[in-house]
């Protein structure tokens, strides 16, 4: 499911959505953490994201792992082959990161409520779990971050170096 788009690598196909909606989402995440009055507007964005980054690092990591096995199987040089296995190593974190960084961007959404007008879903949360919560949401998106260059940077000097 996770090897090919009409005969080719899904991998480096795929991969741009997580480059693009992870860090989106880490964004939306601190902007809606850290600026109130825009709540109400970005919140179904920062919903949306933190469901689309978890699952565009998901795909990208399934499809990492068919292209990995697709190398094996060719042969490739130990070189290689241990290059793509520091990038798989820093895919997995990313994806556990996002999936975190989802969750919470989610979680703060709902006891918010900054997809409605109203009162949060939990409407007597207090204040200091709503602030805590904030800050685990901000932690996680600059580590998310970071993740997400280390796993480009890896990726890419797989590919690019020697040529």
């Amino acid at each position: 499911m996770f090897d090919e788009i009409m005969g080719l690598p899904m991998h480096p196909l795929v991969v741009h959505a997580a480059v693009v909606f992870i860090p989106l989402l880490a964004v939306a995440a601190v902007v809606y953490t850290l600026i109130p009055r825009v709540r109400a507007r970005i919140g179904w964005a920062a919903a949306l994201l933190a469901i689309a980054g978890p699952v565009a690092a998901f795909v990208a990591r399934e499809s990492g792992e068919r292209l990995q096995e697709r190398l094996v199987a060719a042969n490739y040089g130990q070189e290689i082959l241990d290059k793509v296995a520091d990038h798989q190593g820093y895919g997995d974190l990313t994806f556990w990161f996002s999936l975190g960084l989802g969750a919470g961007t989610l979680l703060l959404v709902l006891i918010t409520n900054g997809l409605t007008s109203g009162r949060g879903v939990a409407g007597g949360v207090p204040l200091w779990l709503t602030w805590v919560l904030g800050a685990a949401v901000i932690v996680l998106a600059g580590v998310t971050g970071v993740y997400v260059y280390l796993t480009g940077d890896s990726g890419a000097d797989a590919v690019w170096s020697g040529i």
